[in-house]
């Protein structure tokens, strides 16, 4: 069985203080989660203040990005031993948004994949189609180059602590929400793609979560879905409530 993550995108959202005070929220209300994770990812600045929040909470803590280094001349750049020491033990990577608005490559994205891994942390890898490369039919193919790129010379240990976060760009922050049944077939897919590049056990293994516009009121259909293992979600990971809901969904 793979375990449920239910993982908090926070974006470029909430100062510190407003950081703590949702993290409390949070904590007071999941108390006593086993059977699934909880991941909340919020801004840099509040990493460290979070990670004092959580602490004897099930509740883990995510970066939204790194630097593929662990220290030097790189201004404004935050590397994975130093997100670490911040408490945190997942890191968002290649999210459509670095994708898109930041130019990041696939090979770049690898290279950070690797010092996560490196360092000790687990990488949520992001991947997912735009709109008009789904109406172009070239879903399966930019998923296959996306994967194939960010996890280029992995090793099936490698593999062990990956997460994958399927994430239709077009869905995002849109409102829209992929049907359950397109959710399912990307995820379908992708998981054929990790056994190809790896094998049935890996590929049995690996955690899919769905990253589109998930909401309290489609996260149980979603949940329900065979390939569909958890949720990376935006906004309605600000709202205490919403989340909330969101982590205790029923299948």
């Amino acid at each position: 069985m793979r375990k449920p993550i239910i993982a908090g995108n926070w974006k470029l959202n909430k100062t510190i203080a407003e950081a703590r005070e949702l993290a409390a929220q949070l904590t007071e209300n999941l108390k006593g989660i086993e059977d699934r994770e909880v991941i909340i990812a919020p801004v840099y600045t509040a990493l460290s203040a979070v990670a004092e929040v959580l602490e004897n909470s099930p509740i883990q803590l995510a970066a939204q990005n790194c630097y593929p280094e662990i220290s030097g001349a790189f201004t404004g750049e935050i590397s994975p031993q130093f997100l670490q020491d911040a408490g945190c033990q997942y890191v968002i990577i290649g999210h459509s948004e670095r994708r898109h608005l930041m130019a990041e490559t696939d090979h770049f994205i690898n290279q950070k994949m690797i010092k996560v891994l490196e360092t000790g942390l687990k990488p949520i890898l992001c991947i997912g189609e735009t709109l008009q490369e789904r109406e172009n039919n070239q879903m399966l193919e930019i998923l296959s180059k996306q994967i194939k790129g960010g996890l280029a010379n992995f090793t099936t240990e490698q593999m062990s602590t990956v997460v994958i976060a399927y994430e239709p760009v077009w869905a995002i922050g849109t409102g829209k929400t992929a049907s359950t049944e397109q959710a399912q077939d990307a995820h379908f897919f992708i998981r054929g793609l990790v056994q190809e590049l790896f094998n049935p056990e890996v590929a049995e293994q690996t955690r899919i979560l769905y990253g589109g516009s998930v909401k309290p009121d489609n996260v149980d259909s979603l949940m329900a879905q065979q390939d569909i293992d958890g949720a990376l979600v935006g906004g309605a990971s600000l709202k205490a409530e919403d989340f909330i809901r969101i982590v205790q969904f029923e299948i």
